[in-house]
């Protein structure tokens, strides 16, 4: 029974569908950098967020990685949904941002909520739709963007899901998430450090 971890998404739920949740979901808990979904694992459960952030990256032919978006509280993975629906293995990395807690719901339960609940029909498709978003915005940003102006949208973005403008994170971090090298990656933050936009420490960058 998970009934005292519910309160925070139960505006999203009708309280039938909370009162199956309660029931059939269970919570999970996960430290900062650990891996929660890899590439060719079965999906078994739809992960709501309840606290903390995931980063979800693809991985080339090569074992390159690319950041595809983060998901946030009260979300869920799309591509993970997708997975579920297709009865396929994960086709991505779940990466976690924070410290993160989840509910996780067993992935048959998906199909019967579609059909039932309208406000799970509602949670799934905006889920699909915002992420298709946040994928577009990441092919824009790879086709039309310069590397210095998608660093910039990187950090910005890794400071929302974070609340916190000190970041702790390595450049080789960001270069993997990149797609870039670290050489490249540093001569640029050291660039936005000297144009008053940011400061480097160790194994930190503070947002100006």
């Amino acid at each position: 029974m998970i009934a005292k971890d519910l309160h925070a998404i139960e505006p999203l739920f009708e309280p039938e569908l909370i009162s199956e949740i309660n029931a059939v979901g269970k919570v999970s808990t996960h430290e900062r950098g650990q891996i929660m979904i890899d590439l060719g694992e079965e999906i078994k459960y739809i992960p709501i967020l309840l606290d903390g952030a995931i980063k979800i990256v693809r991985e080339d032919e090569n074992g390159d990685e690319l950041l595809l978006y983060f998901v946030e509280f009260g979300n869920t993975c799309a591509m993970t949904l997708n997975c579920c629906i297709g009865n396929v293995s994960s086709e991505i990395r779940a990466i976690c941002e924070s410290d993160t807690r989840l509910i996780m719901i067993p992935v048959q339960y998906m199909d019967q909520w579609l059909s039932k609940y309208k406000s799970w029909r509602t949670f799934i498709f905006n889920n699909y739709q915002n992420r298709m978003v946040e994928l577009l915005k990441a092919i824009d940003s790879i086709t039309f963007k310069k590397l210095d102006q998608r660093l910039e949208q990187y950090l910005h973005e890794k400071a929302i899901v974070s609340r916190k403008k000190e970041l702790q994170i390595t450049h080789l971090e960001i270069a993997t998430d990149l797609n870039s090298s670290r050489v490249v990656i540093s001569r640029l933050l050291k660039q936005m450090e000297n144009e008053g936009t940011l400061q480097l420490g160790r194994n930190t960058i503070k947002l100006l």
